[in-house]
């Protein structure tokens, strides 16, 4: 990765962990911001990808905002530097306790789920005697054409307010004292390579605005949202110049703030996760590799039937036409498998495993089942490395498991 060799972290460190090159993050959103800077679109990186406060630090450092999706996300980003005034506050179930923060924190805006939601919003602004920044989000019934478990925007979705109930709910909204009602939002899923589906709920988001101006409401701004996919092996990423040209298409000129949310697409190609295998044995046609990283560690291919490209950190012993070998974890669930790869080569315990473009939703979606580790992660930048966060062993969770003192309930 960059100037530092794997197998020199996985020496210093331990495996499994996490690497990201600094450098892929920074270019990263060179590309995206110059691609969409033309259209005058904001880029906002979506935390919930990864919320390391380093890769976070990163990001903030170019003048990237910040789009968060809990209380815990927020104090992330304000930590990692980012302006109150450069985040933006989504996600269906925001509670009374992280609305006032918000609101005492000043961000920029927050997107509002369902009118249950903006009555909680505007509560919390009269508590407080401020002005909430409130944008609707949008469901288009657009289907995304992507996985099920990723595809947010369809009718039967559990995000946004449906697109036919806008235009009452807005024009409320805006007679509010305690609202400050600035536009509308809209993100329709993710890992999307296709980009007619953007075309169609951006196109349908500008017929909506156009209809609330004829009606006399003010729409000063539009989250367009994230999902820009990152490709694979069956098919390739958008190209962003395509992408920055739907925007054009459907909603340029306007007169609209505009902001994109992207997560995957600004780190996952970024990171790897290094795995060791621990033992090989055969199996019924594909042989068996056991690595010693597993779904806690990397839940996306159990959870989404994702696959992630694997190159060993060596060269392939020749062969590398020796067949096909699954790689699986050593947890005690049939799906902590990552599937089934060729060209590796014969492998042996011992041997260390790139999965690729890891950057994303892995390290963010890892947990202790079977307690097992907390991996590490590391974060390289040119010929250096360091740790950016440190294993968190069985130890330190015994240590999180202290009994407090017995209590009773009070009877009245």
């Amino acid at each position: 990765m960059d100037g530092v060799a794997l197998a020199g972290i996985a020496a210093a460190v331990g495996t499994p962990f996490y690497a990201y090159s600094a450098g892929a993050l920074r270019a990263g959103y060179g590309a995206l911001a110059g691609a969409v800077a033309p259209q005058g679109v904001e880029v906002c990186f979506a935390v919930k990808a990864n919320g390391n406060i380093h890769v976070l630090t990163e990001f903030a450092r170019l003048g990237c905002g910040m789009d968060i999706v809990s209380g815990g996300e927020m104090t992330r980003a304000l930590a990692a530097g980012v302006p109150a005034e450069r985040i933006i506050f989504s996600g269906v179930g925001k509670t009374g306790a992280e609305l006032r923060a918000a609101l005492r924190a000043g961000l920029r805006q927050i997107n509002v789920e369902s009118p249950a939601e903006l009555e909680a919003v505007a509560e919390a602004a009269r508590d407080l005697g401020v002005r909430a920044p409130v944008a609707l989000r949008v469901n288009p019934d657009v289907d995304a054409l992507t996985h099920a478990k990723i595809t947010t925007a369809r009718k039967d979705s559990k995000f946004g307010i449906p697109i036919a109930d806008i235009p009452a709910l807005y024009t409320a909204a805006a007679a509010r004292p305690e609202l400050e009602l600035a536009g509308l939002a809209l993100h329709i899923g993710s890992q999307i390579l296709d980009l007619e589906p953007f075309r169609r709920a951006w196109s349908a988001m500008a017929d909506l605005i156009r209809a609330l101006r004829a009606a006399g409401q003010r729409v000063e701004r539009l989250d367009l949202g994230g999902g820009l996919g990152i490709g694979g092996e069956e098919q390739p990423a958008p190209c962003l110049a395509d992408y920055a040209r739907v925007i054009a298409d459907t909603v340029g000129g306007m007169d609209l703030a505009l902001t994109i949310e992207p997560g995957r697409w600004l780190c996952a190609r970024a990171g790897v996760m290094v795995a060791g295998v621990t033992y090989t044995k055969p199996g019924d046609g594909a042989g068996f590799a056991i690595v010693d990283a597993a779904m806690n560690d990397l839940m996306r291919p159990a959870l989404y039937d994702a696959r992630h490209g694997v190159e060993t950190v060596a060269a392939p012993r020749a062969p590398t036409d020796a067949g096909r070998c699954r790689l699986v974890g050593p947890i005690c669930e049939s799906s902590d498998d990552f599937g089934a790869y060729e060209g590796l080569g014969p492998l042996r315990a011992g041997d260390l495993l790139a999965f690729r473009d890891t950057g994303a939703y892995g390290a963010a979606m890892s947990s202790t089942y079977n307690s097992r580790d907390l991996i590490p992660e590391v974060l390289v930048d040119g010929d250096r490395f360091r740790v950016i966060r440190r294993r968190v062993g069985i130890d330190a969770a015994l240590r999180l498991e202290t009994p407090g003192p017995w209590q009773r309930e009070e009877q009245d």
